[in-house]
């Protein structure tokens, strides 16, 4: 399995996930042609992407799913309430590949499977993913909200992972933040903090390979902060990767 993180973070979110031949996109909060010359950088061609598969209805995951689906003919899969409500709020346009899913079920795209986790985020309808192509799985886990219990037993199971580390509580803190929006990133139905992502990996005792910390946000947290808080936490047990809020990572193997 092979994974690309073409960007991550509150400016936009796509995720690339390839297996046994199969290709999926996950989320399409940045522009077509960014994901298009992305890809195209690692070799990959947009055009033979699956499926578009739509975690929730922020603006960061969907405002550009109608020119990934008109564009380059990807077929979008989402919830019928994460739809509803990105349709309420984005001028998507015209989406004429649309297949629903409801939130929990398992997606079918040859011999690889995708979970859809319920998450507790303050989105209408949102999940998160597991990608399972038999021999390996694959966590897609951001915009989570708080780590609740499906969460803490899925990452057990996991060979790799994707995971939201948001936000450093003190950076938060003093910074230019109202409390409202702090009050809304750290709660119940916001974002995992530097240290809350560590302590879930922490509790790994299978056979995690790697975790790419995901949606940092640009205000409230620093790479280097977030890798240092992970290794004062885990030590030296798992390779760190950093998604991007500007580019692609390299391809991650899993």
């Amino acid at each position: 399995m092979k994974v690309i993180a073409l960007q991550s973070g509150s400016n936009g979110n796509c995720i690339y996930v390839e297996s046994k031949g199969v290709r999926l996109l996950f989320d399409a909060g940045i522009s077509g042609k960014q994901a298009q010359s992305r890809l195209a950088a690692h070799g990959r061609d947009i055009a033979d992407v699956d499926a578009l598969v739509i975690s929730h209805d922020h603006r960061d995951h969907v405002r550009c799913m109608g020119i990934y689906q008109r564009k380059f003919g990807l077929p979008i899969h989402t919830t019928k309430e994460t739809l509803a409500a990105a349709q309420r709020s984005n001028a998507l346009g015209p989406l004429n590949d649309v297949r629903h899913f409801a939130s929990g079920a398992i997606l079918r795209f040859g011999s690889v499977t995708v979970e859809t986790i319920p998450t507790p985020h303050d989105a209408v309808d949102g999940v998160a993913f597991v990608v399972d192509d038999g021999t390996k799985r694959l966590g897609i886990l951001t915009d989570l909200g708080h780590p609740f219990d499906q969460l803490i037993s899925v990452m057990q199971t996991l060979d790799a992972v994707v995971l939201e580390s948001n936000y450093d509580p003190e950076m938060l803190t003093v910074g230019p933040y109202p409390e409202f929006l702090q009050e809304r990133i750290r709660g119940t139905g916001g974002h995992l903090s530097n240290f809350e992502s560590a302590e879930l990996i922490c509790g790994v005792n299978g056979k995690l390979r790697w975790a790419c910390l995901a949606h940092l946000s640009e205000e409230n947290n620093d790479p280097d902060l977030a890798v240092d808080t992970h290794r004062d936490i885990l030590g030296k047990r798992f390779p760190l990767i950093v998604a991007s809020r500007h580019g692609a990572t390299d391809v991650l193997e899993v």
